[in-house]
């Protein structure tokens, strides 16, 4: 499986650097959550992998190749699939057929349909009708029917209650032990440490804090000071 790593990595949106020097690496089969407060830089962190965003500086390998400069349709032809805020989905477009935009074959599908049952139910109603946890699991089920190497996770509690948010914890868990990395960012910090194998907190753009997430979840005081930098 795929190793994503990270070098110096800087990023700049407009006239102002957002990230400075941020080296971390996301291993298969493996959850690395991506913690801070709003403003850290970590949606520009993920989208400099994605290829939303160029890297001002640094370098990105994905299993020890270049991916610097590489467009981002020839990172995610590469296997770096890029969960978004705000839950894209196609409204007008069934369940069924917003799968089928990635689960190429019907082995593909029923294996995303096993993992979100709740989905199976609703395979043939237009995406606009279901609620916002259901639209989530949509957008990770596509998601994960593409086939990652690297699923990159933007705040996937965004807009949802506590109790649907839950539930999609396990869903991550379940797509990491299929052997993918992923590198999940997430505000509520105290839920994502808890499924992360490997934490990383940034505050101002740069990292403070790398390490084991059991760590983190031990020791809140130490949280809260890696969140104050």
């Amino acid at each position: 499986m795929s190793t994503l790593k990270l070098t110096d990595v800087a990023v700049s949106r407009g006239a102002g650097p957002v990230i400075s020097n941020v080296s971390l690496a996301v291993a298969p089969g493996e959850i690395t959550a991506l913690v801070g407060p709003n403003g850290a830089g970590k949606t520009s962190l993920l989208e400099s992998i994605s290829g939303v965003l160029a890297p001002s500086h640094g370098t990105l390998q994905l299993d020890g190749v270049d991916i610097t400069r590489a467009s981002r349709r020839k990172r995610f032809k590469a296997g770096i699939v890029h969960v978004e805020q705000g839950r894209a989905v196609f409204p007008s477009l069934t369940v069924r057929e917003n799968l089928e935009l990635t689960a190429t074959t019907p082995a593909a599908l029923e294996q995303v349909l096993e993992m979100f049952p709740e989905l199976n139910k609703r395979i043939d109603s237009p995406t606009a009708l279901l609620s916002g946890g259901e639209q989530q699991m949509v957008v990770l089920a596509r998601a994960f029917a593409a086939g990652p190497k690297i699923l990159l996770i933007d705040e996937m509690s965004l807009g949802l209650a506590p109790v649907v948010f839950l539930r999609l914890l396990p869903v991550v868990q379940t797509i990491a032990a299929t052997g993918v990395g992923v590198l999940l960012v997430e505000q509520f910090a105290h839920l994502a440490l808890k499924i992360a194998d490997t934490a990383h907190v940034i505050t101002g753009g740069m990292v403070s804090y790398s390490g084991p997430a059991a760590e983190l979840v031990a020791d809140p005081e130490r949280l809260q000071t890696a969140y104050l930098g």
